[in-house]
């Protein structure tokens, strides 16, 4: 098979995969953490807004590429993201959506369609669980899919650079594996830019300010095996720190580890390929 049919291949899978994830997400048949459940497709945070605040939110993840890669960004109030996946709808594909008043969270629920507004802008950034097909077919182990939880997630004490009202420390994420293991882990999803790409520490939690990897901040504890040792990326949630301290009226998210869903293709990521980002809309 030809590099050509081999990429045709893959997307035609992801997309197969993606398509019916997101209707059993839709009619309300999975509400689960999305860790390993579409292993071929691009995964991303999500990031809803109203338009006034897009620009400096789309500058913020400008300016923080590593926790905030750009992948997709909606038109005002269209809840439609075709970069990403021709069916998909921001109100109603999330697993399970968090909604923030104020910077402070009000709940949590699977479908939010009763409190969109035609100003919304929605937001897609990429997420590790996108590379982790490419981990597991090199043959590294990930603990948390084998036991099918969460992937746990930590407040580091890496600043991000702020951007207008949006400002806060760094979210990461964390694998334990052998040095070995990390090492090539590493190597791999560097080329994953658009999902985070290499790891941000390798083996020194409280370096970064994780002073216990068994109290995750979000995600589920997962266990260290023996010989092996704490890898963090830098993680998509990072904005719901920065929403805290912006404050905006309202905003809308992912839960952490319950993802947006998209038709491309995760080889596609490493391979430098994916969505075009169109400009940020202009504020009124």
């Amino acid at each position: 098979m030809s590099s050509t049919e081999q990429q045709m291949a893959a997307r035609t899978a992801a997309r197969d995969e993606a398509v019916a994830l997101r209707s059993r997400i839709r009619s309300g048949l999975f509400a689960d953490q999305t860790a390993g459940a579409a292993p071929r497709c691009v995964q991303g945070n999500l990031v809803i807004l109203p338009e006034f605040l897009a620009d400096d939110f789309h500058r913020y993840c400008e300016a923080n590429p590593k926790p905030c890669p750009l992948l997709a960004m909606s038109e005002p109030g269209d809840p439609a993201l075709p970069s990403l996946a021709e069916d998909f709808d921001l109100r109603t594909d999330v697993p399970l959506y968090r909604v923030y008043r104020h910077g402070e969270l009000e709940r949590e629920t699977t479908d939010v369609r009763d409190l969109w507004e035609s100003d919304f802008v929605g937001f897609v950034l990429g997420c590790s669980y996108s590379f982790e097909a490419a981990l597991l077919a090199d043959g590294i182990p990930l603990r948390h899919i084998e036991m099918n939880m969460g992937v746990p997630m930590f407040i580091s004490n890496i600043e991000t650079v702020p951007s207008g009202p949006f400002a806060g420390p760094t979210v990461v994420s964390m694998r334990s594996m052998t040095l070995e293991n990390a090492r090539r882990a590493a190597a791999i999803s560097a080329s994953f830019e658009r999902a985070h790409g290499e790891p941000v520490q390798i083996g020194d939690a409280p370096a970064i300010g994780v002073s216990d990897i068994m109290a995750p901040d979000f995600g589920e504890a997962v266990p260290v095996g023996d010989g092996e040792i704490p890898v963090f990326w830098a993680c998509g949630v990072t904005p719901q720190m920065a929403i805290k301290q912006a404050r905006p009226d309202i905003c809308i998210t992912h839960a952490p580890g319950f993802m947006v869903i998209s038709d491309i293709a995760a080889s596609e990521l490493a391979a430098g390929r994916g969505p075009e980002i169109s400009s940020a809309p202009q504020s009124k």
